[in-house]
């Protein structure tokens, strides 16, 4: 694994070809990599904005560029991001999770199904796109579709905590509380650490398993 000193050399190589060659859009994009690895956001923004403009097809330069807003709180920019990615690369089934991941942080769960419904056409084993659809349909008021999610899911992906713990919140939202406690513990029983309000309505405590 390259060390810090690795790092520091591939970004003045990229920094030392864009000096010859400005509007390399390659080098740009190596240049945002690095340097987001180092978390040194506004200098990665810096470097895929001069890569996508330099650029007409590389849709990952707006990827990144989502995560770097997500990073800074801004979930229009990452929502409008991602959006520019898709119109690249329609079949990128990861940008559309991303805007439905941003679509639910703004309360907007219309939006945040129709994104992710489109994510998982296009790859359906993107288990955090499931996950998050049983949150937005929970969002909307729509229990039994978020319930109907939330099996597909843990049919598919038994050993996905977090899809065990989303489901527990749709029966618990349901008013179903066996099934609820039976799923909330396959989460914790996989190492997920639910609210503990949530372990409290369900008159559960943290690390106890209740036997259904």
């Amino acid at each position: 694994m390259a060390g810090p000193m690795d790092a520091e050399r591939f970004i003045q190589l990229q920094k030392l070809n864009l000096a010859l060659n400005p509007e390399c859009a390659t080098s740009s994009y190596n240049l945002g990599v690095a340097l987001l690895n180092q978390g040194r956001l506004m200098e990665a923004k810096k470097a895929f904005e001069d890569a996508v403009e330099n650029s007409g097809r590389m849709f990952e330069g707006f990827v990144n560029l989502g995560y770097i807003y997500f990073r800074l709180g801004d979930l229009e920019k990452v929502v409008e991001m991602n959006k520019r990615a898709v119109e690249l690369e329609p079949r990128y089934a990861r940008g559309y999770a991303n805007m439905g991941f941003a679509y639910l942080q703004m309360q907007n769960p219309d939006e945040a199904i129709s994104a992710l419904k489109r994510a998982i056409e296009l790859n359906p084993r993107i288990v955090q796109a499931w996950a998050m659809l049983i949150n937005a349909y929970l969002q909307k008021g729509e229990n039994q579709k978020a319930i109907e999610t939330g099996e597909r899911l843990v049919e598919m992906a038994p050993d996905f905590a977090l899809g065990h713990n989303n489901l527990a919140c749709a029966y618990y939202m349901e008013g179903d509380l066996e099934r609820a406690r039976y799923h909330l513990n396959k989460a914790m029983g996989l190492g997920f650490r639910p609210h503990p309000e949530f372990l409290e309505n369900l008159g559960l405590k943290t690390g106890e398993a209740h036997q259904t």
